[in-house]
């Protein structure tokens, strides 16, 4: 496996947090990683996050859809002095689980595929007679999960406590590095794929890495080709698997 990505150029997009993660599991295995965050994230911490918002106790599932969200909400409940009590939690996948585990927690559920449509399916299916769900969300979060509650009738509030912006401080390194050779460029997030396309109008002969569809498709509808993604594993390491796969000769 260290074998295919030996010496590959892969440019980084994602937050600069993440970035350093995945610039280190890249470097494990020979390749050769530039970081070059196109967005930051932003936790909100003011006071008015809680308006609109009932007491904590009151809500039966917390539900998260990125390990950002799990931090920043933590981050904005340490400030506010408050605790979660019995709650049950659902995450997205195991990476967000993971940030859940940071403060000491484990989620009740965990869909099959990382993804907010698997996760929608899996709790109607499991847990549709519930009571009420808080839904911590960033500002960009898709509308999946609260269309389905919405259409079931099932009781909600939304939470917004991160934002996520363009990162323009990059564009000019952006730029000097796209003028240089480059095997795959990664997008972990849709909102990546934007700030990238917004900074540049340079086009190369490099692969285009995506996390899942709803990357892809944003990449796609930018007017970017040559993009491949992982099948199920929608992480880091199913991008890394199918960056290796490409780099042994797999199709696109």
């Amino acid at each position: 496996m260290k074998d295919a990505l030996e010496g590959k150029r892969i440019l980084i997009t994602r937050d600069e947090k993440g970035a350093k993660l995945f610039s280190k599991q890249l470097k494990q295995l020979g390749a050769v990683p530039l970081e070059v965050p196109l967005i930051k994230i932003q936790c909100k911490c003011e006071e008015n996050n809680w308006q609109g918002i009932k007491e904590l106790h009151s809500y039966e599932w917390i539900i998260f859809t990125s390990a950002n969200g799990v931090r920043c909400f933590f981050q904005l409940l340490n400030k506010k002095g408050r605790t979660l009590t019995n709650q049950r939690i659902a995450v997205v996948g195991h990476k967000t689980e993971d940030a859940l585990k940071e403060f000491g927690l484990t989620a009740d559920l965990v869909p099959p595929l990382y993804n907010a449509e698997t996760l929608a399916s899996e709790f109607m299916n499991k847990y549709y007679q519930t009571g009420t769900i808080l839904l911590v969300r960033g500002n960009l979060s898709r509308d999946v999960l609260p269309k389905r509650f919405f259409e079931a009738r099932v009781p909600f509030d939304m939470l917004e406590v991160y934002e996520t912006v363009a990162n323009h401080n990059n564009k000019e390194n952006l730029n000097e590095i796209l003028s240089s050779q480059l095997d795959f460029i990664t997008f972990t997030s849709p909102s990546a794929v934007e700030a990238f396309c917004n900074m540049t109008s340079l086009t190369g002969k490099w692969t285009t890495v995506c996390i899942g569809s709803t990357t892809e498709e944003m990449a796609r509808n930018l007017g970017m080709d040559h993009i491949i993604s992982p099948e199920s594993d929608y992480t880091m390491e199913g991008m890394i698997q199918r960056m290796t796969e490409y780099s042994y000769g797999g199709d696109v």
